[in-house]
């Protein structure tokens, strides 16, 4: 979907009107036919203005039937003009229009350039499809709308739509490669997928198997060795700044490209989601991307661990010891405990060779997150206060939403092991969180840390405000916002 901007309305087939909660009466329109029209359609429907809401009716134009579209934009905030672009992409996509056109004019107060940015940007989400293996698909399902028209927009929108382009097309690289198969998506097809963020300036460097197993990184290649899929570290840099200093901020991902649990086989039922196991490794890529598109003045790594968890009869056993690259010994209790054994190498090789400040690493760790948090939020774990904050802001600000749960010693004694420095899993209960725990034993002192528990985000079985069924992009709204806000200022 393509969006521009006009400063008046050019002519097409769809005309859509923002109007505020309790705002019809304000509703300006030359035509008062139209006006009047509109009005009684809104009324029958119930309409008031709710963010979203739609009251469609097709009225003369230049001799021709056309769409008259009144769109609610609720109390005008952010998060309204998000989820009223949204709703119209979801609404018209494969409706047979091609062509729309949005008239800021017919509201009293026009937005901000942020939020009439984010409504462009949030149409083209909502526009993001994965139709790459459908063979056959009724031509009533086929995308239509092409090209949407901002008219009267306030000043200041197309410099801020860009950004919020940028950070779109970040979001559509972490779908695609979160919602690619198994079968075509795998550490080194992965490596390969983000070749093309050097035409952005992003340098790229790829761990193999024989250089991790040099610097000792066996609690990721024990996770590997059951499969046939090679592992892969892939490293990403943005030296946004250009003086070639350690990074501010690194971000470190879990890749596990398909997670069976290994010899802790999961249940067959609903295995076929596990390719996106990747979510973690899949938004710091985009996030890697949306810095490098808008030119963001800061310097950041992205790190992510790319492995499979396959049961083979090289599989690594529950009970096996593996020792991690920072010597530290761990006892795996559970295969299936798998993501925090790839990420504990990846942060201890990003600390000792890039010596960042602060590291953030996500990843779809735990379904105890999904349990305590459902699809609303995604975890939030931290050493350090104003580094919780900050992201708690951003993801308040970006719509990538997150909740702080606690680490302390108290959940550390859980996994204390008889034979190791550690388990890999403690019992039951506050399984997200004792997940956090052993990750903190691997950041080193004076190193600011988060880690993002996004197990209930990167995926979604129902639409949402800026995306449909399927991989939502979830991480690189709140990770380019924490950038923004407190590395380019």
């Amino acid at each position: 979907m393509k969006i521009q901007f006009a400063t008046s309305l050019p002519e097409t087939q769809m005309l859509i009107l923002p109007v505020e909660k309790g705002g019809l009466d304000r509703l300006e329109l030359g035509d008062t036919d139209t006006r009047a029209l509109l009005v009684g359609a809104a009324e029958a429907s119930r309409f008031e203005g709710d963010a979203g809401a739609t009251v469609e009716v097709f009225t003369s134009r230049n001799g021709k039937a056309a769409r008259t579209v009144l769109l609610g934009i609720g109390s005008g905030n952010e998060g309204d003009y998000e989820r009223a672009g949204g709703a119209i992409t979801a609404r018209y996509l494969s409706s047979g229009v091609e062509t729309a056109a949005v008239d800021f004019d017919s509201i009293p107060a026009k937005p901000s350039a942020q939020a009439a940015a984010r409504f462009a940007a949030a149409m083209v989400q909502r526009s993001w499809r994965h139709d790459i293996y459908r063979t056959k698909e009724p031509v009533k399902a086929k995308p239509t709308l092409a090209t949407v028209t901002i008219a009267g927009a306030p000043e200041g929108t197309e410099a801020a739509y860009a950004v919020a382009d940028a950070i779109t097309q970040g979001m559509a690289f972490t779908r695609e490669l979160v919602a690619e198969p198994a079968n075509v998506l795998y550490p080194e097809s992965f490596v390969e997928r983000a070749q093309h963020l050097k035409e952005f300036g992003v340098e790229i460097d790829v761990l193999d198997e024989q250089a991790m197993r040099d610097l000792g990184m066996l609690a990721l290649l024990g996770v590997a060795q059951g499969s046939r899929k090679a592992p892969r570290l892939l490293v990403m840099r943005w030296n946004g700044k250009g003086d070639g200093a350690n990074p501010d901020l690194a971000l470190v991902g879990k890749g596990v490209t398909f997670d069976s649990g290994g010899i802790s086989l999961k249940p067959g039922a609903g295995m076929e989601d596990m390719k996106w196991d990747m979510g973690g490794a899949g938004a710091v890529a985009g996030t890697m991307k949306a810095l490098a598109l808008r030119k963001a003045r800061a310097n950041v790594i992205g790190v992510c661990g790319l492995v499979e968890n396959m049961p083979d009869g090289n599989a690594q056993r529950p009970g096996d010891v593996v020792k991690s690259m920072s010597g530290q010994t761990i006892e795996v209790i559970n295969t299936d405990a798998e993501g925090r054994l790839v990420l504990c190498d990846a942060l201890h090789w990003v600390q000792e060779t890039h010596k960042p400040k602060t590291i953030i690493d996500l990843a779809t760790l735990t379904g105890a997150m999904i349990v305590a948090l459902g699809h609303d939020h995604a975890g939030i774990f931290s050493n350090d206060d104003a580094l919780a904050d900050g992201l708690i802001k951003a993801g308040l600000a970006s719509g990538d939403k997150l909740w702080r749960l606690p680490v302390n010693d108290t959940y550390n004694k859980l996994l204390d092991s008889q034979i190791a420095d550690m388990k890999n899993v403690g019992p039951r209960a506050a399984g997200s969180i004792t997940a956090a725990q052993f990750l903190q034993r691997f950041i080193q002192d004076g190193v600011r840390w988060a880690h993002l528990d996004i197990a209930g985000m990167a995926w979604s079985d129902k639409p949402g405000a800026h995306f449909d069924k399927g991989a939502t992009g979830f991480g690189v709204r709140v990770l380019d916002r924490y950038v923004a806000d407190n590395l380019e200022k």
